[in-house]
């Protein structure tokens, strides 16, 4: 499939209580990925909760990406998604296949993005752009990174962190491929709201 346009992640804090109807909500606003994201170690929920998302995912044409858990990406068929400290992107691909879609975070160093891509990754994600709710700390990322990245690496590139519809639109024309969103997306009253938003982000991807 082709790695374009949004790239809604799942927050277990935020989504408590809602996170099917949420998810689906946003799914049908077009989101093209989701990513699971949930650190908790209640692995039967997580298995639950990991194979309902998948149902949902292939209703809508998109896919599910696992954050962090290559055993349960694995086991589900889907795709996985790597932090710098999530262990090897070169073990993922060897256990998940060549068609998984596995993704790594660089932050804003484009040497981890070189490595990611030598090692198989199909999307290298920088960040945070902007502050952040889901990761306070984490170092900035600036625009200029987007340029660079595009001329140096032959992948889609997702932009993450502190991502809204008012700055959106600066980081697809740098060069984002795909927005990955949390707050702006989920952080609402209503799942017709969360579809509403969407949708919106989706609008802002012109079709190639």
């Amino acid at each position: 499939m082709k790695l374009r346009g949004l790239y809604a992640i799942t927050d277990s804090e935020l989504l408590k209580g809602r996170l099917l109807p949420y998810v689906e909500a946003a799914l049908k606003g077009g989101a093209t990925l989701l990513q699971y994201r949930d650190k908790s170690s209640d692995n039967a929920r997580r298995l639950r909760e990991a194979e309902a998302l998948r149902e949902l995912c292939n209703r809508y044409g998109a896919a599910l990406i696992i954050n962090d858990d290559a055993e349960l990406a694995a086991r589900l068929g889907v795709g996985l998604h790597l932090g710098q400290t999530d262990g090897s992107l070169s073990a993922a691909r060897a256990l998940l296949g060549r068609q998984a879609i596995i993704g790594g975070t660089c932050h804003a160093q484009l040497e981890l993005a070189d490595a990611a891509a030598k090692e198989g990754a199909s999307y290298v994600a920088f960040g945070r752009f902007f502050n952040s709710n889901t990761k306070p700390g984490a170092p900035a990322a600036t625009v200029e990174l987007l340029d660079q990245a595009k001329a140096r690496i032959n992948l889609p590139i997702v932009a993450i962190g502190g991502v809204t519809l008012d700055n959106a639109p600066a980081l697809i024309e740098r060069g984002a491929s795909m927005v990955a969103v949390v707050h702006a997306l989920f952080a609402a009253d209503s799942a017709a709201e969360v579809e509403r938003r969407a949708r919106a982000f989706s609008d802002l991807f012109i079709p190639d």
